[in-house]
């Protein structure tokens, strides 16, 4: 697992090459908006229960075949495991947001979720919609100019929407 700074000094390293001016200027920009990506963060995970309670009852309430008998978060077992890998997946978004960096996310999250799903009889298309609802909620604490320091959030908006996407395209 690397953040920005270590991934782009490896990969420089490996070509035996000097950092470029353009990946300097991105790093730059890295750490100019660090206070933002800091509250971006700060602002997900001080919501996460609320994050993944909310996008597990419009989940359910779209898709109530999955709390009826027979269904993959029927029995309170399995609906603590459903939310438990919904905040999970919340937990490494923010990791990966943190870290200017998605790798966190697919080795420790994302690798072999699909298959698990797969084997265990979990509707990846549920889990992904699960995932999306999660993805709107963070946005809207981060496109919040009250939790944000001030400034353009764009960027980083579209980097953690990136992160809930690379998360729904995994288990889907």
């Amino acid at each position: 697992m690397f953040d920005a700074f270590a991934k782009v000094v490896s990969q420089a390293d490996a070509r035996g090459e000097y950092l470029a001016t353009s990946q300097l200027d991105a790093l730059d920009a890295m750490v100019a908006d660090g206070n933002k990506r800091m509250d971006a963060v700060n602002g997900i995970t001080s919501n996460a229960s609320a994050i993944v309670a909310n996008a597990a009852r419009s989940l359910f309430a779209d898709q109530p075949q999955l709390i009826q008998p027979g269904g993959n978060a029927y029995t309170s077992r399995r609906m603590a495991a459903c939310l438990r890998d919904m905040e999970i997946i919340l937990r490494y978004v923010t990791y990966a947001a943190f870290s200017g960096d998605a790798s966190v996310l697919d080795d420790r999250c994302l690798n072999g979720l699909r298959e698990t799903y797969v084997a265990l009889g979990t509707p990846g298309a549920s889990v992904a919609a699960g995932v999306e609802k999660m993805k709107a909620a963070a946005i809207a604490i981060v496109s919040d100019n009250s939790n944000v320091t001030n400034g353009d959030c764009s960027n980083l908006i579209a980097e953690i929407g990136g992160y809930f996407d690379r998360a729904a395209a995994a288990v889907a």
